[in-house]
C-alpha cells in the first residue's frame, strides 16, 4: 500500500553556469543545487540539472538528485530522477526514484512526486512511495 508524504524543501544554493548559448537567445546551463528537506522527508538534496533555455524567456530542465535523511521514521539515502518546465514565472516539476537507489532503511523504495510553485523561500511538494 502506498503511503503519501508531504514535506518542504528551501534551495540553499544554486550554481548556474552557462554549456551552449545559441544565436537565437537560447542557451543550455548546468546547475548544481543543494537543498533541505522538512515535513514528512528530512534531509539534505544535491542536485545537478540541465536546463534548455528558450528565446521566450521559459526552460524545459532534466535533473538528478541524491537525498541523504529520512522519510517517516525509515533512514538512508534514495536518487530521484527529474523532469520539469518553466514558463509563465512558474516552475512545474515531476520526479521519481531511481529503481535500486535506495540505501540504509529506504532500501527498496519506490515512488513518485513534484510540485508546482512560483519562486519561494520554501517550496512544498508531494511524494507517494512504497518500500518493498
Amino acid at each position: 500500500m502506498s503511503k503519501q508524504a508531504t514535506a518542504t524543501f528551501k534551495v540553499k544554493n544554486w550554481d548556474e553556469k552557462p554549456v551552449i548559448e545559441g544565436d537565437e537567445g537560447t542557451k543550455l546551463t548546468r546547475v548544481s543545487v543543494s537543498k533541505s528537506f522538512h515535513g514528512d522527508i528530512e534531509g539534505e538534496g544535491m542536485l545537478e540539472y540541465l536546463i534548455f533555455h528558450h528565446e521566450s524567456g521559459s526552460a524545459d530542465f532534466i535533473g538528478m538528485e541524491r537525498v541523504v535523511g529520512r522519510i517517516g521514521d525509515r533512514s538512508g539515502s534514495f536518487v530521484l530522477q527529474h523532469s520539469g518546465t518553466f514558463g509563465g514565472g512558474t516552475a512545474t516539476a515531476k520526479w521519481f526514484v531511481v529503481s535500486g537507489s535506495g540505501t540504509g532503511e529506504l532500501r527498496g523504495l519506490h515512488g513518485a512526486g513534484g510540485f508546482s510553485s512560483a519562486h519561494a523561500e520554501e517550496y512544498p511538494m508531494t511524494f507517494e512511495y512504497d518500500i518493498e
